[in-house]
């Protein structure tokens, strides 16, 4: 049996954020419509060699066990300083109380953990839509 979909096989799978719990609790916030948004640095697309999302990819997110859970698309994208994300993209990405100053230091906090920091560095900043929720795989299923 398969993990996902047939039309789906093809697509590239992923997690938000950089720890289980994190990718489960912001996989939530999709599965809730308040998650349209997300960021990564520029340096580490370019470090992992992942490819460059552009309008209308679609992409599996992963839950914090691997599993596949959501089917997302790209709308939009666009590349920028940190110190230069707007109010409404950090409302967008969903988290804490959406507000500018709690995803400011929500993102400091995940940049610095991964050695990325800098108020100047470039994020790309990905605008997506919720394409389908997945069902999960039991565990024990024949």
């Amino acid at each position: 049996m398969s993990d996902v979909p047939e039309k789906y096989q093809h697509l590239q799978r992923w997690a938000f954020g950089d720890n289980p719990a994190l990718a489960d609790e912001l996989l939530a916030l999709v599965l809730a419509g308040k998650k349209t948004a997300t960021c990564c640095s520029l340096s580490q697309y370019e470090d992992e060699a992942w490819p460059m999302p552009k309008p209308g990819d679609a992409w599996i997110v992963l839950d914090g066990a691997a599993r596949p859970r959501v089917v997302i698309e790209t709308t939009g994208i666009e590349t920028k300083r940190f110190d230069q994300v707007d109010a409404q993209f950090a409302h967008d990405e969903g988290e804490g109380d959406q507000s500018y100053a709690y995803w400011r230091k929500a993102h400091e906090d995940y940049f610095t953990r991964q050695g990325r920091f800098a108020p100047d560095m470039l994020v790309v900043c990905e605008r997506f839509r919720l394409v389908e929720a997945l069902t999960p795989v039991k565990e024990n299923a024949q």
